[in-house]
This record gives C-alpha cells, structure tokens and sequence, in this order.
C-alpha cells in the first residue's frame, strides 16, 4: 500500500518549503551505511573516511531501520524556512522524554535484533540520556562531516527552493508535485499518494498543511510518514546533484576562461540554475561583491538576465550565455577520452 496524505482546502494554503541541515546530517549518517548511495557522493566520501573512523556511529544506525520506523524526533520538520543547526538540535534536546521513547520504541522493534540489544535496551528505558547522547553523536557528524560542506550544500538546496517556488506560482500544487519526483502524484483531487516506500502510512492533514523540503543525501528517493505530533513533510530529491561535488571551476573551459578572464568565466559557467549574488559567492568562494561586479559585467555584455523575485534578484544566463559557454566546453568534452578511474568507499 502507498503512502497517502489527504488535503482540505486550508492545507492547501499551508503548504510551504524549508531546508534543514538537521535532516541532512541524519541523513549523511545514513548514507554511510547504504553502499547504494555512495555513487552519488564519492567525493565526499574519500575526504570524510578519517573522521569517520573515529566516531561510533553505532547507536544512530540501531535507530535507522532499511524498512520501517525512523525516529521522528531526530529529524523533526523545521518550523522556520532556513533554521540553524543550533537551533535543530536544541529542539531535539528539548523533545518530550515519553515522546522520545515511543519513537526509539518504533524504530528498534523495525530493526531486527536491535530492542534485544543492550544497547537498544538502554535507550528505551532511559530517553533522556539517549537524547543526550544521540543529539551529542548528531552534534559532531554535523561539525566534522557535513558543515565543511554546508555552504555548498545548501546553495544547492536553496536554488532548488527558489526554483520550484517559482514553479508552484506558474503550475499550482497539482502540477509541482508531479515535478518534484515520479514518486509522488495528486489524485481524487485532495490526496497525494507516494509510491515506491515501504510499508502503508495515512494521514489526514487536518490544516496543519505540508513542508516540502529537497534533501541532497536522501537522493534520488522520497521520504515521508511523519506521525502527529510532528508537522507532515515530504522530502524529495534535490535538483542538480550531479555537479554538486565538483568545483565551479572545473566546469570552466579554458577558452572561455582566455576570453572573459577566469572568475567572470566561472561565475557564468556556474549560472546552470537562476542564481542571486550571496549563493554565488558561496558557491565560488569570492566576495558577493566581486561576484556583483562580476554579474553586472556578465549582464551587460549580453549574457545574463536579472529579474526580482521575492527580496532577492535572481540572475541566469541569455541564450548566447548559454550558448557561448557550451560551444567553448565542447572541445573539451570531445577531447576527454581518457578513462577515469573511481574507488568506492565502504
């Protein structure tokens, strides 16, 4: 059976969209421990495999079953757009210990063998330390593994944000689910059902509405099943995610880099996605104003198009920026012929 939330008319006015960087540390955990998606981020992986030998990731995997319950309250729906990672994981320290433990309770009877465990059995009698020392785990993955990589993660997740907000304003919702993932589809007019998950779940929203959040390490699939009293959520998969680990640079070909001058070149190879100055200068790691001068520039000579959207202006590329930067990276692409080799990390 698929999943299935069911709407009213004031869920349908609730609907809104968030990045957490609390879900994408649990998830990142996760990921260490699916060799399925390692594929998607090798990169990051390699640079990773040091701080990840020295932190005992065990008690987070016991929680995270391949079928079945995951704890909600380790990844709670954020309440705000863009909240820190501060003030994730305060909420989760703050999280009602019963609450805690009927969702550890959930989770380790989905994992096999796990509620025998001792350790399972520790955390289920006592919740309060197990937040304590789940959301301590929690707090150092995010430090050593994901936050070196959050500016670039999250320009990624953000422009996806800016991306299909404009997509829900042009399509409604109907239209954007579709888009969003092959997984999800609107049907009898008031349900979105989810297909391909484990397991059956149904909720009736009930004017709480839904949080739509993109998520780079759950890739390529949807995640949902948040159960009261937890906000609904779907989790889709980010736009993009196949140039997330290189660098804006090495896009860049040469030739065009001679004609415009190399940090003018790589912030117009790096428009793949409508884009504002402080995303940019992230993602490029310069100045937001040399990337502003940059875009002016750009824009000027007929490459770039600006347009305000919201309290930000969002710059992409004319067709001649478009097709300038893709004739001068076709002679690199037919001269790459050598194979490249990758190693897995286990």
């Amino acid at each position: 059976m698929p999943f299935q939330l069911h709407f009213d008319e004031s869920d349908l006015l609730r609907c809104r969209f968030a990045v957490s960087p609390l879900w994408e540390t649990q998830e990142a955990v996760r990921t260490l421990a699916r060799p399925e998606r390692h594929g998607y981020h090798l990169p990051w992986l390699r640079r990773i495999r040091a701080a990840v030998a020295a932190i005992d990731l065990a008690p987070l995997h016991l929680l995270m079953p391949e079928h079945g319950h995951n704890p909600d309250f380790l990844s709670r729906p954020p309440s705000v757009p863009l909240p820190t990672f501060e003030e994730e994981i305060a909420a989760v320290r703050a999280t009602d210990p019963e609450l805690v433990r009927t969702d550890i309770t959930l989770a380790l009877a989905d994992t096999p063998g796990a509620a025998a465990r001792p350790e399972g059995r520790a955390m289920a009698a006592d919740p309060v330390e197990a937040v304590r020392r789940l959301a301590g785990l929690l707090e150092r993955v995010w430090h050593e593994l994901v936050e070196p990589e959050w500016p670039r993660l999250r320009t990624l997740l953000e422009a996806d944000v800016s991306y299909h907000s404009r997509r829900l304003a042009e399509t409604g919702l109907q239209g954007l689910l579709g888009e969003l993932s092959p997984q999800l589809s609107w049907t009898d007019g008031s349900t979105l059902t989810i297909t391909g998950t484990n397991g059956s779940h149904t909720r009736v929203l009930g004017g709480e509405g839904l949080v739509l959040m993109p998520s780079v390490f759950s890739w390529p699939r949807v995640v949902s099943g948040y159960l009261p009293p937890w906000q609904p959520a779907v989790i889709y998969p980010v736009r993009g995610i196949g140039g997330l680990w290189t660098r804006p640079s090495d896009r860049t070909p040469d030739a065009l880099a001679r004609l415009l001058g190399r940090a003018r070149a790589d912030v117009l190879c790096a428009l793949d996605e409508p884009s504002g100055t402080t995303a940019l200068a992230r993602l490029l790691g310069l100045a937001p104003s040399s990337v502003s001068a940059h875009l002016s520039a750009l824009r000027g000579a007929g490459l770039l198009t600006s347009r305000r959207y919201g309290h930000q202006v969002l710059y992409e590329r004319t067709p001649l920026g478009i097709a300038l930067s893709a004739s001068a990276s076709a002679p690199l692409s037919a001269s790459a012929s050598a194979p490249v080799s990758q190693s897995t990390t286990d």
